[in-house]
């Protein structure tokens, strides 16, 4: 007969956390593996978004991220700065990427889904972000349909155009 031992209950790997200092290095390795979906960033560039975020959350030793900005922040980004001309309340999600051997996990759904529930509690009823359509970015544009997420408008900056979405919070 087998003797009991109570189990040892680890979180989950795959639970949305704050982004910390600590994360800092590993964050700014993955944006910088995919500066052409989203930019290049430096360290002190990263402090300051992370600085100004609504919501900075990563997956695991950093599968995936995301960083988000209200209405309220002090985020100088142009495609930003189209939503906040056309909305007076809203969550931008900025930047999500989630590493080449962390796909098909459901990471980014579980982000996207942890600040929905972020600003909900905020009192927003929408969040915006934008997807690149120049260079075409189709797992992008599959992930945000089936998050619920509609077109609103689209821009061209430098060698890039995207499409401006919503996503309305029931």
């Amino acid at each position: 007969m087998r003797a009991w031992t109570p189990a040892v209950r680890k979180m989950n790997d795959a639970t949305p956390l704050p982004i910390a200092a600590d994360d800092e290095a590993a964050v700014l390795a993955l944006n910088n593996a995919h500066a052409v979906e989203l930019s290049w960033l430096e360290i002190d560039r990263l402090r300051q978004l992370l600085g100004w975020a609504f919501h900075a959350r990563r997956i695991g030793g950093l599968e995936a991220f995301l960083i988000a900005f209200d209405e309220t922040s002090g985020y100088d980004g142009g495609h930003f700065q189209w939503f906040r001309a056309r909305y007076p309340r809203f969550a931008y999600v900025d930047r999500v990427v989630v590493a080449p051997t962390a796909r098909g996990k459901g990471h980014a759904r579980r982000l996207y889904l942890d600040l929905f529930e972020h600003a909900r509690r905020r009192g927003h009823d929408i969040v915006t972000c934008e997807v690149n359509a120049e260079p075409p970015n189709p797992a992008s544009d599959a992930f945000h349909a089936a998050m619920g997420f509609a077109a609103v408008g689209s821009a061209s900056h430098n060698d890039k155009t995207v499409r401006y979405f919503v996503h309305r919070l029931g």
